[in-house]
């Protein structure tokens, strides 16, 4: 799927910043396709975007109304409706990263059918992929693993994507889940793809390209979580990376929702996640460690991450704290 921008970002009746997280982190992101926000009463999120009607925004040229709000059981509740309905008539595309499809509500598909736009369900993929085959093709390719779920490997990804233009580099940010295919504009929600066609889906988003043209590629789950290890297995061969980065949030106690499962240490990781990558790619590397350290004070961060590079002899940097600069020389020696 390819969504057009600029972006209306729909923040509902969020009742808090963290219920309107999609959001917030598209605005990061790219904040030159958002150029407003809409909210209803009751809303306690505010991306600092002018507030905007949907006449005020088809006159700014807006091309799609985004639901940013990421709301308990993924639900468009009613009182989105009438809002949601403007937006088709004025001729926008509306895209979702709920679990609840627009796909599924009558009303709203009626009225796309007839208005000629599209409705976007980003956390959802009814298209069609090849199953892979694990060819050799050229271009570079990282991807970003991790010890656990939700450790930064989004950030890290996007972050090395802005290094790398910031450099002159080639390179294309990857997206395999529903807020970075907002961020991208394109993409594959990779785990709501059949187990079967994943690494074929990650084939078919970072193809055969320029020899010197990097695929930044966003990772998923982690070999290590008892319920998520099937997504990262297929990003990992389907990426054929030449590069891996491992990504840890060091005071975690546990994996992410399973209590019983203690994260694996740093040269295990490493270790299994470049096992598997070489399937696909035998020349594969680690070239270096993001590190969440937010939960740190400096002092502590800064002791930790020289730990880690002493031990592994490779950059160890937390990407909002220090950047990833370290980890792009290490690419470029690729």
């Amino acid at each position: 799927m390819k969504i057009e921008h600029p972006y209306l970002m729909f923040l509902g009746d969020a009742p808090d910043e963290l219920a309107a997280k999609t959001a917030i982190g598209i605005k990061q992101w790219r904040p030159e396709w958002c150029v407003g926000q809409l909210s209803l009463p009751g809303c306690q999120a505010d991306l600092g975007l002018p507030e905007m009607s949907i006449a005020e925004a088809k006159a700014a040229g807006v091309k799609t109304l985004v639901l940013g709000v990421a709301n308990r059981g993924g639900i468009i509740g009613p009182a989105w409706m009438e809002t949601l309905l403007a937006a088709i008539d004025a001729g926008m595309d509306i895209a979702n990263g709920l679990h609840t499809r627009l796909s599924t509500i009558p009303e709203l598909v009626e009225a796309a059918a007839a208005k000629g736009v599209n409705l976007f369900d980003v956390r959802h993929f009814d298209g069609k992929v090849p199953v892979g085959n694990g060819e050799k093709r050229s271009g570079k390719r990282v991807l970003a693993v991790g010890t656990d779920c939700s450790v930064g490997k989004m950030y890290t990804t996007l972050a090395i994507d802005a290094e790398m233009k910031k450099r002159g580099m080639k390179s294309d940010f990857r997206a395999t889940g529903q807020t970075g295919i907002f961020i991208a504009g394109e993409g594959i929600s990779v785990d709501a793809v059949i187990s079967d066609f994943i690494s074929g889906a990650v084939e078919t988003i970072a193809p055969a390209n320029d020899a010197d043209h990097w695929d930044v590629i966003e990772g998923q789950g982690s070999l290590f979580h008892a319920s998520f290890s099937g997504v990262t297995m297929g990003l990992i061969h389907g990426s054929q990376a030449d590069a891996l980065v491992i990504c840890h949030e060091p005071t975690r106690a546990h994996m992410r929702g399973l209590p019983g499962y203690k994260l694996p240490d740093l040269k295990t990781c490493m270790d299994v996640n470049l096992m598997h990558a070489k399937l696909t790619n035998p020349d594969c590397v680690v070239v270096g460690f993001a590190i969440n350290t937010k939960a740190l004070d400096d002092a502590a961060a800064k002791k930790l991450l020289a730990e880690i590079e002493a031990e592994f002899g490779l950059p160890a940097v937390d990407p909002v704290r220090i950047g990833v600069g370290p980890i792009v020389d290490k690419l470029q020696e690729i």
